[in-house]
């Protein structure tokens, strides 16, 4: 279970409604399995089954982005982030948008990863700096898709996401290799 939102200093500057995410393959507050994993520590570099309800009616479409705050870095590692998802969409399937899986729904936009791929990278925390969060965020926005180009960075995703964001989903896995 998520015990610090975050988000809550994004919130305390302009609220936002939440709605739920779920997964076949992740469960809140749980470590995550290996397919979540990166190849490079012993995984698959799968993104999990995502699916989600509850958002606002306003809603006129969705991002995804998955974080890691914890990575060593200063300001996280992103993981995934895919924008303009339409509004008829609610769920993803595992592998979405990976080599040899699904691919993501028609006009959404995958930005480039920290690792420099256009896809989920799982995770891989470094040995010694104890469990990681990983944020996979569902964002409802109020516009029907984002102008923003394919070759901007997860955090310009997330500054328009503010920005348009009525409401978000969170669903929390955790990743230790101590």
């Amino acid at each position: 279970m998520l015990d610090v939102d975050p988000y809550e200093a994004l919130q305390r500057l302009r609220p936002v409604g939440t709605f739920t995410v779920t997964s076949t393959d992740v469960q809140d507050g749980a470590p995550l399995a290996r397919p979540q994993w990166s190849f490079a520590a012993g995984g698959v570099d799968r993104s999990p089954q995502l699916s989600w309800s509850g958002y606002p009616a306003a809603t006129r479409s969705f991002a995804l982005t998955c974080l890691d705050p914890d990575a060593p870095s200063g300001s996280g590692w992103w993981h995934w982030s895919v924008a303009n998802i339409p509004l008829s969409v609610t769920s993803l399937e595992a592998g979405a948008g990976g080599p040899g899986g699904p691919p993501l729904p028609r006009g959404a936009l995958v930005l480039r990863n920290e690792d420099g791929g256009r896809g989920f990278i799982g995770a891989a925390p470094p040995r010694g700096t104890g469990v990681h969060r990983y944020l996979f965020v569902v964002h409802a926005l109020d516009v029907p898709g984002l102008e923003i180009d394919a070759d901007a960075s997860p955090a310009a995703l997330g500054s328009r996401c503010f920005f348009h964001g009525i409401a978000r989903g969170i669903l929390l896995g955790t990743a230790s290799r101590d």
